[in-house]
Order: structure tokens, then C-alpha cells, then sequence
């Protein structure tokens, strides 16, 4: 059902509308006609308002989850609110200080990142999430080993001392002395380059017949760096911090949806992906429910937005997931200003 735009809401229509959001996200529980007309400033009798939550329902804002029970915002409704309704409440200064210590401690960038998250996930009470930017290691050291007439091991040492590997496949004619051979002439060629860097030159030297090796040597050093190349920019690194602050008191009497939530979240490639379209937009991302297929099960939202390193380019994402009934005046805005932070880490 489409949702109706707030302008052709009536000003009654409005406010009781916003108060059921309000309600439901301050309690989680269904919010009732009477509650309502108890709260200060609301000048309705109790038959009035249950009036005005019908039609709220028929419009597809609200829902009446059990017949004797007040009303609940559906997906729509809080999507209505969150677009057009909502008061956002900036962090505090005691949490903006939280944020931004955890993330002058020094240490690894993954580190920092790993901080934050988990800063962020405990001030807002859900799983907290960040999309690590793909880095590109600069070599310092390449080389092969065999492991199989067929297979051999191209190993980088990176200039951050890191050390790393891949499974490649051997080309016809390499011999053992040719896997040393190849592997010097990386080394000494292309150290302080990227693997990226390094690929594009060594192509170059190719296409110009200008690389010092045979023909399967040749080949030999391009696979190996392609195929790094393309497994490094597959693999998107997702750091998930706080699962179990989705273990409060409300998810007793929902454990089934928590426990698919959890399940959720062990499939870390496909919330990359999420992340990513939060990534290719530029700006803030709030996923309601069944508006996103990954977390549709479990009726869970996600908040992200991007965080930018040198030249303000986006090279990551960060944000929280939690149940539909989020505090989002509060989460949203400082899901923004840890973004704003990690920025200014990066720059």
C-alpha cells in the first residue's frame, strides 16, 4: 500500500500520528487511544483519537497487531515519519568525546575503526558496523614458491612489514629456478609500488618488450599479480561490533527475530554489499525493515553512512543494525557525526 505523503494529512491526523510513533518507539509496545489523550497538550477525547488511528490504519501507517491492543507504526508509517517527521537529536558532548577518543588512541587504521565501532554500537544499544576502505598494500618484497608441479605461492611483504599470500596456477615451461628468477625481478622492479601500480607496469613492459624474462616468466608475474589484484578488491573487510546489545529485555518476547537477525549478520559479504549501495549514494541510508531483502526476516533496520578519506573521496561505510523500533531521532545523527569523525581520521 502507498504511503500518504504529510502534506495531505490533516493537522489532527498529524499529531496523533507522530504521538503512536513516538510512543511505540519510547515503549515497543502498542500505543493505545486512552494513552494518548493523557498526554499533556492533547485536547481529544479517547473515541476521537480511536477514530483517527482508524483511518491512520486504513492509510496503511498503522497497524492493530491484537484486537484489544493500541496501534503500531508499520514500515511505511516509519518511513513517513523518519523522512518528514522526525525532530533529530544531536549527540551530546559526553558522546561525541566518546566517539572521537576512541579514535585518537593511535594504533592500526583497522584498530581505530574497530573502536569506533564498538563505541558506536554501546552509546546506541544495536550491532554496530563498519566497511573497512579496500586497501592497497605497497610491496616491499615478492616472490614464489612451489608447492606442486602446477601451483606455487606468490608471497608479498608489504612496507607495513605485513605479510601475505595467494594460491596461484603455474603457466607451462616455469621452472623452479624461473619461480626465483620472477620473483627477484618483482622485488627489484616494483617495490614501493602498488600491486595495482606494479601490474600496470609490468603490462607496460611487456606490450614494449622491454621485461628482462621469458615469455613464461612473463606470464607467470602478471597472473600473479592479477589474480591478487582481483582477490583483494572482492573481499571487503566488515567489521561488526556489539551483537549482543540486540540481546535486551524487549527480545525476550521476540527471540525468534533476534535469532534471525544473528543469523543475519553472519553473512558479513552480503551486509557488505548493503553497505556498499550506502557507499555509491554518497549520503545517509536508513534501510526500515522489509525495505532491504537481507533483513526483510527479521524486520531489522540499518543506519549507515559513508565516511571519507583523502580528497573527500568515499572509501568506507559505517553505521548500526537494531530493530525497527529504534530511537532514530537520537541514532541517526550520531551514526552522521562518527562518520564526520572517521573522516577527519582519514584525511
Amino acid at each position: 500500500m502507498s504511503t500518504t505523503p504529510i502534506c495531505e494529512m490533516t493537522d489532527r491526523a498529524r499529531d496523533v500520528f507522530r504521538l503512536v510513533v513516538e510512543g511505540y518507539l519510547d515503549s515497543g509496545l502498542p500505543v493505545g487511544s486512552r494513552t494518548i489523550s493523557k498526554l499533556p497538550g492533547v485536547n481529544l477525547s479517547p473515541a476521537s483519537i480511536r477514530n483517527v488511528m482508524q483511518d491512520l490504519e486504513e492509510l496503511g501507517l498503522l497497524s492493530h497487531p491484537h484486537t484489544s491492543a493500541g496501534r503500531v507504526p508499520t514500515e511505511g508509517g516509519l518511513r513517513l515519519f523518519v523522512d518528514g517527521m522526525m525532530q533529530a537529536s544531536m549527540p551530546s558532548p559526553a558522546e561525541k568525546a566518546a566517539i572521537e577518543g576512541r579514535l585518537e588512541r593511535g594504533g592500526p587504521i583497522e584498530e581505530a575503526l574497530a573502536a569506533a565501532t564498538a563505541t558506536l554500537s554501546g552509546l546506541s544499544a544495536c550491532a554496530g558496523i563498519v566497511l573497512v576502505p579496500k586497501r592497497e598494500p605497497v610491496m616491499r618484497q615478492f616472490g614464489f614458491v612451489p608447492l606442486s608441479p602446477h601451483q606455487a605461492l606468490a608471497v608479498m611483504v608489504g612496507q607495513d612489514g605485513s605479510v601475505e599470500n595467494r594460491v596461484i596456477e603455474l603457466p607451462r615451461g616455469v621452472t623452479a629456478s624461473a619461480l626465483v628468477e620472477a620473483g627477484n625481478y618483482v622485488s627489484a622492479r616494483f617495490s614501493g609500488l602498488t600491486l595495482a601500480e606494479a601490474l600496470a607496469r609490468v603490462d607496460s613492459e611487456i606490450r614494449a618488450d622491454e621485461a628482462a624474462l621469458d615469455r613464461a616468466s612473463q606470464e607467470l608475474v602478471a597472473r600473479g599479480l592479477a589474480v591478487w589484484s582481483r582477490d583483494g578488491t572482492e573481499r571487503p573487510v566488515l567489521i561488526v561490533r556489539g551483537q549482543a546489545n540486540l540481546l535486551d529485555n524487549d527480545a525476550a518476547a521476540d527471540l525468534e527475530r533476534v535469532r534471525q537477525l544473528l543469523d543475519e549478520l553472519e553473512g558479513k559479504e552480503e551486509i557488505a554489499r548493503l553497505l556498499d549501495s550506502a557507499r555509491a549514494g554518497h549520503g545517509m541510508k536508513i534501510f526500515i525493515g522489509s525495505e532491504n531483502k537481507l533483513f526483510a526476516l527479521s524486520g531489522s533496520s540499518v543506519i549507515a553512512a559513508p565516511y571519507r578519506g583523502h580528497e573527500g573521496k568515499v572509501v568506507g561505510v559505517v553505521g548500526v543494525i537494531g530493530p525497527t523500533r529504534l530511537n532514530y531521532a537520537r541514532v541517526v545523527p550520531m551514526v552522521d557525526f562518527t562518520a564526520q569523525a572517521l573522516s577527519r581520521l582519514m584525511a
